[in-house]
C-alpha cells in the first residue's frame, strides 16, 4: 500500500519543468517535500490546498520586478510574466507602442530597463497648412524629420528641437526671410527770387528753370510667413540733385497814371469847380515786397479761393481778415482789391511783424 501511494508530479517554474516523486496529498505538500519556497507574489496553479494526482502539473510563475521607461518616465512593474510582451500586455499599452527590446525577449535576459514610447498626437502648423502626426518618436526634431519638414536657420519654431514629444503637442513654424527693396523719392526744387531794379513792379522773369531731383533708398525687409514684419534703411543717396528755380522780381516803380480834372457846372452860375480826382487801382500801387510775398503765398493771384480756409493774394484766414479790420472792405479777403488786402496786411504786420507769413517772409529775406 505504501509503494502504491507514490505519485510523479511535474512542477514548472517559469516554464522550466522538473518531475517530483511524492506521496503528498496537496500542492502545498508537494512543494514542501520538494523544498520549493514561494514568494507571496508568486502565482501557483492549481491552488496550494488543491489535491494532486499522479501526472499532475503544478505551474509556478515567479514574481519579478522589471524596470521600464515609458515616454521618459521610469517606473517599476511587478509581474509574473516571462517575456517583454507579457509586460506590455500587463501595462495595457497600444499595439503601436514602440519598444526598444524585442517582444519575445525573456525577462530573465534583461540587463537594461524596457524602453517604451507610446504613440502621441502632434500637430505641426507650417506654410499655411497644419500637418497631423501620430508618432512614437521621442523629440521635436524626430517629429519634424518624420513629417519631412525642414526648419531654416532664420525660421522660428515655438519649441526646442530637443524637447520631448507629449500627447497633443502643437508645433508652429514661422518662415523668416529677408529681401532687399529699393525705392526712389522725388526731391522738390525750391524757388529763389532776386530783385531786378530795371524791371517794373509786378513783373517777373524765370532766370533758371527749376527741376526736381531724386533720391534712392535701399532697405532690408524682413518677412514672416511672406508678410513684411520690419524694414531697415541701409542707404539713402541723392542720385539726382534738384535744380532750384531762379526768378527775378521787378522793383522799378511804374509811372503814375495821369488824372484828368473834371468840372461840374452849378445851375444858374458860371463858376466852375475842380472835382476831386478819382483814384483807380493799378498793380503798381502794391509795393514790391507785398507783390513778392503774394507771389510766394498764392502765385500772385489776389482773388484766389481754393477752399483751404485761406483767401486772397496774402492768404488771410477769415478770422485774421476780420480781426485786422478787413471787413470794412469785403466779407472775405479774395473779394477785396489788392490794395485793400495790403492795407489790412499792414495792420497785421504792425502787430507781429512779418511773422504772420513765416515761410515766405523768410524766403524773401523780409525778416
Amino acid at each position: 500500500m505504501f509503494v502504491g501511494s507514490g505519485k510523479t508530479i511535474a512542477v514548472a517554474i517559469d516554464g522550466e519543468n522538473q518531475n517530483v516523486s511524492t506521496r503528498a496529498a496537496t500542492v502545498a505538500d508537494v512543494l514542501k517535500d520538494s523544498s520549493i519556497t514561494l514568494d507571496e507574489r508568486d502565482e501557483v496553479s492549481p491552488a496550494l490546498d488543491a489535491p494532486v494526482a499522479d501526472g499532475e502539473l503544478i505551474d509556478i510563475k515567479r514574481h519579478k520586478e522589471v524596470n521600464v521607461n515609458i515616454d521618459g518616465v521610469d517606473r517599476v512593474v511587478h509581474t509574473t510574466g516571462l517575456t517583454v510582451a507579457d509586460v506590455i500586455d500587463q501595462l495595457n499599452l497600444s499595439k503601436s507602442a514602440q519598444v526598444d527590446q524585442g517582444a519575445a525577449l525573456a525577462l530573465a535576459s534583461l540587463s537594461n530597463p524596457i524602453d517604451i514610447s507610446t504613440p502621441k498626437d502632434v500637430s505641426i502648423k507650417v506654410d499655411g497648412k497644419t500637418k497631423k502626426l501620430n508618432t512614437t518618436v521621442e523629440t521635436v526634431a524626430d517629429a519634424l524629420s518624420e513629417a519631412k519638414i525642414t526648419v531654416g536657420k532664420k525660421d522660428e519654431l515655438n519649441a526646442k528641437a530637443t524637447d520631448a514629444i507629449v500627447d497633443g503637442l502643437k508645433l508652429k513654424i514661422v518662415r523668416v526671410s529677408t529681401k532687399t527693396v529699393t525705392e526712389t523719392k522725388t526731391i522738390k526744387n525750391e524757388t529763389d527770387t532776386v530783385k531786378d531794379s530795371d524791371a517794373l513792379v509786378g513783373t517777373e522773369k524765370t532766370l533758371t528753370k527749376g527741376k526736381d531731383g531724386e533720391r534712392t533708398l535701399t532697405y532690408t525687409v524682413t518677412l514672416r510667413d511672406g508678410k513684411e514684419a520690419k524694414r531697415k534703411l541701409d542707404s539713402d543717396k541723392v542720385t539726382t540733385k534738384p535744380v532750384d528755380e531762379k526768378v527775378s522780381i521787378g522793383t522799378k516803380a511804374k509811372p503814375k497814371p495821369k488824372v484828368e480834372a473834371k468840372t461840374e457846372s452849378n445851375s444858374g452860375s458860371d463858376s466852375e469847380s475842380k472835382s476831386e480826382p478819382k483814384k483807380t487801382f493799378t498793380p503798381g500801387s502794391v509795393s514790391a515786397s507785398w507783390a513778392a510775398l503774394a507771389k510766394c503765398e498764392s502765385g500772385g493771384n489776389w482773388s484766389i479761393n481754393t477752399g483751404n480756409g485761406y483767401y486772397g493774394g496774402l492768404q488771410f484766414s477769415a478770422s485774421s481778415w476780420l480781426g485786422a479790420g478787413g471787413g470794412k472792405y469785403a466779407p472775405l479777403p479774395h473779394l477785396a482789391s489788392p490794395s485793400e488786402q495790403v492795407a489790412t496786411a499792414e495792420k497785421l504786420r504792425a502787430n507781429g511783424g512779418w511773422g504772420h507769413w513765416p515761410h515766405c517772409s523768410s524766403k524773401l529775406g523780409l525778416r
